[in-house]
């Protein structure tokens, strides 16, 4: 029998989530919405039907930061998956759900708590591996970090593992964003997300332990299909939390690129003391959180779709041998914003992030994917994701010792 799917949150990614469903209704049973304002995912559930698709969505009102409310949602409208692309504050009140009312669970990103910012490596062991065993007997299946990155990353790190090399020496992930929104300045997805992700110590997996920098420290040019020469930085990011436990004996790390205005503008708000977390007082003897007043002035990420122009391109970088030769693949994707926005109506960020957690979806509701335990991306079959990616509009492409070509 098609499982009913519900949806937590209603920003750019639950858009391409929600798009994506209604494409693939078939797969699955009735389709719901849920988030804390219920106008916005109102709006997301109108926007599908803006489409021409026939399909309905349910919005819901929800607070996902308390696990008993999740849980009756999920037994009210008897939801078999949940996929939560909430704020990564919520994923372990969300998680904890699903496990009281018997539902899958797929996310795309790390659990974090908002007082603390980088904790002590590897992330995913502080919160969400504490559950394996909870889910494990609740018999739900629980991916995690099943966006592009983490997610689509993970996956072709598996791929270089299954498909081209018998032992693996590093794994390097680029992500690049080579388009403009035209604002001053912007974040792509969650502002104070994505501010927490660059505060902190980058932490990467090199020489069989962690090893950590300073955010911009290290930086380096590649030259990319599609993006040409771009310079990025090691990062820390979540797919290296969980594939250093998989890959203990390669050097995996993460790069993301930034400009130099970027790189300003970070850096006047963080030496300013705007970009923290902890609360302060003003003046007036109001308490705020200068990351939280920062975001409240930048412009909603969903806002800038139908601007944004350009491409992005995301790829792993993999070295390894095989049969005691050397070599080396690079996995990737290119995304188009502006094709994204023709789509979804969002920019291609958020479509990067927002289509492989309705492939993991789809995988869960044919099968192949319903492992009944928590697994990170990497743990599961890389080509049956991949392949149903390029169907539903990331296809992936390999370069190797033959030439850049499809998957």
């Amino acid at each position: 029998m098609p499982k009913n799917v519900l949806i937590i949150g209603a920003g750019g990614v639950a858009q391409v989530v929600a798009h994506k469903l209604a494409q693939n209704a078939r797969e699955f049973g009735t389709l719901h919405i849920a988030s804390r304002t219920v106008s916005k995912a109102e709006q997301i559930a109108a926007s599908i039907r803006d489409k021409g698709h026939s399909v309905a969505f349910t919005a819901h009102p929800l607070d996902a930061m308390d696990s008993a409310a999740v849980a009756a949602l999920i037994r009210k409208i008897d939801a078999g998956i949940v996929i939560n692309v909430g704020s990564a504050f919520v994923n372990m009140t969300v998680l904890q759900g699903c496990i009281d009312a018997g539902a899958a669970y797929i996310d795309t990103a790390i659990h974090e708590d908002p007082k603390k910012v980088c904790e002590t490596p590897p992330w995913y062991g502080n919160y969400e591996w504490k559950q394996r065993e909870d889910v494990a007997k609740a018999g739900i299946t629980a991916i995690l970090g099943a966006g592009f990155d983490p997610g689509v990353v993970n996956a072709y790190a598996r791929l270089a593992e299954d498909e081209y090399f018998d032992k693996i020496d590093s794994i390097d992930i680029v992500d690049i964003n080579a388009g403009s929104h035209g604002r001053y300045f912007a974040t792509n997805f969650d502002p104070e997300i994505n501010f927490r992700e660059f505060t902190g110590t980058v932490y990467s997996w090199q020489n069989g332990a962690w090893q950590e920098n300073r955010m911009f420290e290290v930086g380096r040019e590649w030259d990319l299909p599609v993006v040409g020469k771009q310079t990025a930085y090691l990062s820390g990011h979540d797919e290296v939390h969980s594939l250093s436990a998989r890959y203990k004996d390669a050097d995996v790390r993460f790069w993301m690129g930034f400009g130099d205005h970027y790189i300003n503008v970070f850096t006047v708000l963080q030496n300013l003391g705007l970009l923290s977390e902890q609360p302060v007082k003003t003046a007036e003897g109001l308490e705020v959180v200068p990351l939280k007043v920062v975001k409240a002035v930048l412009p909603d990420p969903a806002s800038l779709a139908p601007d944004y122009q350009g491409k992005t391109c995301i790829g792993d970088l993999v070295k390894g041998t095989r049969g005691g030769k050397p070599g080396e693949v690079f996995i990737y994707n290119v995304a188009d914003h502006k094709e994204a926005y023709q789509e979804v109506g969002s920019q291609g960020i958020s479509y990067t992030a927002g289509v492989p957690p309705v492939a993991a979806a789809i995988l869960i509701a044919r099968g192949p994917w319903d492992v009944r335990k928590m697994a990170n991306v990497e743990d599961l079959p890389a080509r049956p994701f991949l392949e149903l990616l390029g169907e539903l509009g990331l296809p992936t492409r390999v370069i190797d010792a033959t030439g850049d070509h499809p998957l």
